[in-house]
Order: structure tokens, then sequence, then C-alpha cells
């Protein structure tokens, strides 16, 4: 919807305002055997835009409705260019999932939307799986080492995702990967052209990882 399982190291804490972004220091894990979880690039428009029109159906029942021009190569060019403005103000953390061969196909999306740091440090985390790569262990392997990052290289504390009530396939993910719920949040997201509870989860992570 990771794998680099979670220490129980103690991450340092960044200073976000004064903190150099250099992308040739951000992290690149392999998920599973020929797919590769890395930050997303300015360059990955095109390829972003092909694997939402590809999961245009598939995303249907959990995404909020899009204008046409988000699938788009140039409307997902000017989202990447928010995005990266908005990853160099260290208020999100956009990650894709590719095949790490010449084309370099986008078969999955991880974001971590909403950082706030001072008293706080936690973050939203949301992400897909291309409907062609479910059952594969992308979801889980990409989520854990998302929450690693999160915590050994941004300083997080705390991480909350929401999901539909009946997507269970999620909510095992996130049990997966030491999420606990926390609550029904009523009417919480439009998706589907009407408002949706969620349940919601958080996983503090400074806590004992789940095993394996």
């Amino acid at each position: 919807m990771g794998t680099r399982t979670p220490t129980s190291y103690r991450g340092p804490m960044i200073d976000e305002q004064n903190a150099p972004h250099d992308r040739d220091r951000e992290p690149r894990y392999e998920a599973v055997p020929g797919v590769v979880l890395r930050p997303v690039s300015p360059d990955d428009a095109e390829t972003l835009a092909r694997a939402y029109r590809r999961n245009r159906d598939h995303l249907r029942p959990w995404d909020p409705r899009r204008p046409e021009v988000f699938y788009t190569t140039e409307g997902q060019a000017a989202r990447l260019r928010d995005l990266e403005a908005l990853r160099r103000e260290r208020r999100v953390m956009p990650w894709v999932l590719a095949e790490d061969d010449d084309r370099g196909e986008i078969v999955g999306v991880v974001n971590l939307n909403n950082i706030v740091h001072g008293a706080f440090h936690s973050t939203n985390l949301g992400y897909w799986i291309d409907a062609g790569h479910t059952g594969r262990g992308l979801a889980t392997a990409a989520v854990s080492a998302v929450c690693t990052d999160a915590y050994e290289r941004l300083g997080l504390h705390r991480v909350e995702a929401g999901t539909l009530l009946d997507n269970t396939a999620s909510q095992r993910v996130l049990a997966k990967c030491g999420f606990e719920p926390i609550g029904i949040a009523r009417n919480y997201l439009h998706i589907n052209d009407a408002w949706r509870d969620h349940r919601l989860y958080q996983r503090i992570l400074g806590d004992r990882p789940p095993a394996g």
C-alpha cells in the first residue's frame, strides 16, 4: 500500500531549519527483488502520470476525485515542483516504488505528508501499490522502510495513518508494520464522491519494532 525492519536506535533530532537538503545522501532501498524504494524525483513526471492512469480504476474506491490534468505529464510535473518546494521546507517526504531496470516504471507511491516538527515531530502516511503488483509484500516493505527513515534520518517521533473502514488489506499492512488503532474519525475524508469514516492508526517510532 516495509524492508528495512526498524531498529531500536534512538534517531537524531534534526535541526529542520538549518539542515542541508542533499538529494545524493537520500536513501534507496530494495523493497523486493527488482523493485526499489527511493525519493521521488522531478524527472518522474511522465512515468508517474502513466502509473496513475494505469491505476485509475484501481484507486478510485480509495482516493479523492482528481482533475483530468492530474493524469497528464504536465500535471504531474507541476505537482512534483510543488512537492519539491515542500520537501525543501521539510513538510513532506515523498517516495516511489520503481522497477529496477532501464524503464524504471513506478509501481507504487508512499508519502509522508503534513510533517510537523517542534513539540510534535509527527507526520501522516499515505501509500498505494500498482494493481499488477499487489500481493508481493511491497506495501509492508515500503512502509517499514519509510518509518525507519522517518525516525533515523528525519528525527520524527510519530506516524499517523488512516484507512477506510473496509480497507482490510491496508489495515493488515499497518498492523504488520507496528501501527496501533487509535479510533474512528467520522466523515474524515471526501472519497469517491462522499464523506467517509476512517479508522486511524499511529506508530510511535521509538517503540520496539515488530519482529521479522
